[in-house]
């Protein structure tokens, strides 16, 4: 006879143990049936920026067409402040099943939370799904600005350092993380004109008031197209199709130069695998999509893949590149 097999003590552990199986079957087999009921009520879909703006577009975009391979209603959340801090912190903290999804992306995970102090840790307080696209920097000037090459700017300001200003959407922004990165990579000096958000730093570019602006290629396609402004460089690794004449900065001399725009669907933290990959699978389809495709180019963005496993890389990539950034350049929230 084993008599530690069949002491109290032995027994005890035995059946903790079996308990402790127990529930965790439990819990996979609850898993599994919610991810393959999975959606059965409508989805939240957070976008952290107000409505009207080239996000909540996006999201708008995307969500109707999640609905449509779904089979229920996406319901777009319009959460923005402090940086989109808000919506983000708001998914960060959703219940992880799948019905709480985010519009993330440059601010929400990679600046954002670098400037100000988040309430979430960017690397771990999401679930990767996909990104949907990108949007590199384009460097503008008003129509009939002295400024026809990235030469004519970096020469102007060597002559006169701190006259040649550049204008923003506010601190924190692509704009003025563009800018911020030029200024580093040219060696010139240049003085940063920020904005409250709108477009008030638009209008004084038209008006010959700032000299330039890094924007996104969503807002400045429809006013290079519309000749309000005149496009000098842009920073995607080739030219863009509506722009064909206009160079990249990597042939203007400066190949580093990389900040871009970009927009992804994110869950929260431990939400079921099984339920981030049925979005990811739909976001992939809505991608291929040629009237999504046509929408997304239209504003400017590069389609993206939808691949979760290229978010996975690109996010934090982007998070570090920021910090370096915002440290190497002294740049504060206010």
């Amino acid at each position: 006879m084993n008599t530690k097999s069949s002491s109290p003590f032995f027994q005890r552990r035995k059946i903790t143990k079996l308990i402790a199986l127990t529930v965790l079957a439990s819990i996979g087999c609850v898993g599994v049936a919610s991810a393959q009921t999975y959606p059965s009520k409508p989805i939240t879909l957070v976008v952290p920026y107000p409505a009207g703006g080239a996000n909540d577009m996006l999201g708008r975009l995307i969500g109707q067409k999640l609905a449509e391979g779904l089979g229920q209603q996406v319901i777009i959340d319009n959460r923005p402040g402090a940086g989109t801090l808000i919506g983000a912190t708001a998914v960060a903290k959703a219940t992880p099943d799948g019905y709480t999804l985010l519009v993330g992306g440059f601010a929400s995970n990679a600046v954002s939370p670098v400037l100000f102090k988040a309430d979430y840790d960017p690397l771990t307080a999401f679930e990767p799904i996909g990104m949907f696209g990108t949007a590199p920097t384009v460097l503008i000037t008003y129509p009939n600005s002295p400024y026809k090459s990235i030469k004519d700017v970096v020469e102007a300001a060597k002559k006169k350092p701190g006259e040649v200003m550049y204008g923003s959407s506010g601190n924190g922004s692509p704009l003025h993380m563009s800018g911020e990165m030029f200024v580093l990579q040219s060696g010139v000096k240049m003085t940063h004109v920020p904005y409250k958000g709108g477009s008030a730093h638009i209008l004084d570019l038209i008006g010959g008031r700032l000299d330039v602006i890094f924007d996104t290629s969503t807002n400045s396609t429809p006013l290079i197209k519309g000749g309000k402004v005149r496009p000098i460089a842009v920073s995607s690794k080739t030219r863009l199709p509506d722009f064909p004449d206009v160079p990249t900065f990597t042939e203007s001399g400066y190949p580093d130069f990389a900040v871009n725009g970009w927009y992804a669907l994110y869950a929260p933290a431990k939400t079921p695998a099984a339920i981030t990959a049925r979005l990811s699978t739909e976001l992939q389809k809505v991608l291929k999509m040629p009237d999504v495709i046509e929408k997304l180019r239209g504003v400017g963005v590069t389609p993206g893949t939808g691949d979760p496993q290229e978010l996975t890389k690109y996010g934090p990539a982007e998070y570090l590149k920021y910090v370096k950034l915002i440290k190497d350049a002294h740049i504060r929230a206010d």
